[in-house]
């Protein structure tokens, strides 16, 4: 998964690769059961994902989960060992067929920006456009510098840009030629939390007014959510779990996926009769065998606490405002008489003192149970 230090190359037509009936229905981007091995590690293990026009899918994973190489792959920066890639129904990959970057008409950001340092602004955006003739050709950078917020940059060397402003002249390059499809590569990681919320918000506008297709990299779940229609989960090589941000933070598929997306608490437990036991009543144990080990994840936001009279009560360790959340520390006792830590995500500010005691309700939609030790 080497690091690309070229810049984006925007391909105008693309080639035809080999061409399958298209229809409305037809992804702008599909990839087929790709698998590519570096030596002795298998990096992609039979990935298949359809990502259709004005839509937004993540990859989402951890460092060396594989997911840089299925974008490149997708690029045509890696080799296709195997399996197919298709753009807008043409196989641009696979069956003998390799069409090269810059003729699969795609846009590309890296992570690095990748701009020419001795280009002006205007000069880095059109330098996919050297097909068309002067006026369209200034129309485009126009038009593209303008859906970034960039009017009136074209003569500034991209030393003289923030590192957020160099960011969209990237997605303003890689878009300047109407692209079907934009691939990009943990476009935000270089930005301090403040400018990257910023920067985030006008690149997912900018995307969603351009109709393109975008396969977006990045290691983290917020941004996954904030960014993507859908999220494609991948860990060591394969996909894992696919959907709405919804979808997977209310239904994970596995232990590893819910915890992806935020913070748990973690209780195990003994499946009988369907069931598992937990200090606020049961809950289902679908699919797990009786006598089954099973562990508990708790959202801390489902444990809902009250300073009205009910049961079980909680004693209060800490509490800490966060800001648009409170985390309140507790201790309740289990079945077994044993104290039982937890955390719990209050709205706005709640601030309960230490020591004081208080009744906690489960929503149960946000606990799930799984076989021990599934996120091993």
């Amino acid at each position: 998964m080497g690091r690309v230090d070229t810049p984006a190359v925007i391909g105008g037509d693309p080639v035809p690769g080999r061409t399958r009936r298209a229809t409305a229905d037809t992804p702008a981007l599909e990839l087929t059961a790709l698998s590519h091995r570096f030596g002795d590690v298998c990096a992609v293990d039979g990935v298949s994902l359809a990502v259709f026009r004005g839509e937004v899918l993540c990859l989402l994973g951890p460092s060396g989960c594989g997911k840089t190489t299925v974008l490149r792959i997708a690029a045509g920066l890696e080799a296709l060992q195997g399996g197919h890639v298709f753009i807008d129904g043409r196989t641009v990959a696979g069956d003998g067929v390799t069409v090269p970057p810059e003729e699969r008409g795609i846009g590309l950001v890296f992570q690095d920006y990748a701009l020419f340092p001795h280009l002006t602004v205007g000069e880095n955006v059109a330098f996919g456009l050297r097909r068309l003739d002067g006026a369209e050709r200034r129309a485009r950078v126009t038009s593209a510098l303008g859906g970034a917020g960039l009017e009136g940059f074209e003569s500034r060397y991209p030393h003289m840009l923030s590192g957020g402003q160099q960011q969209r002249v990237a997605l303003a390059r890689a878009l300047a030629a109407g692209p079907s499809v934009v691939l990009l590569d943990e476009p935000f990681s270089g930005l301090d939390a403040r400018l990257r919320d910023k920067v985030r918000d006008q690149t997912l506008h900018a995307l969603k007014a351009s109709g393109a297709a975008t396969l977006m990299v990045t290691h983290d779940a917020e941004e996954a959510m904030f960014m993507g229609d859908r999220i494609a989960v991948m860990r060591e090589g394969r996909l894992l779990q696919t959907g709405t941000p919804d979808e997977l933070y209310c239904e994970p598929a596995s232990a590893y996926v819910a915890e992806l997306f935020g913070e748990v608490n973690r209780l195990n437990a003994v499946v009988r009769d369907g069931q598992v036991e937990t200090p606020f009543g049961p809950l289902p144990a679908d699919g797990l065998a009786d006598d089954a080990g099973a562990e508990i994840l708790i959202r801390p936001e489902a444990l809902r606490l009250s300073r009205a009279p009910g049961t079980p009560v909680a004693r209060v360790v800490a509490s800490r405002m966060l800001g648009r959340t409170s985390l309140i520390h507790m201790s309740i006792t289990d079945d077994a008489g044993q104290g039982v830590h937890l955390h719990a995500r209050a709205p706005g500010r709640f601030l309960p003192e230490e020591g004081q005691k208080l009744s906690v309700a489960l929503d149960t939609s946000q606990a799930f149970v799984f076989p021990q030790k599934s996120i091993k």
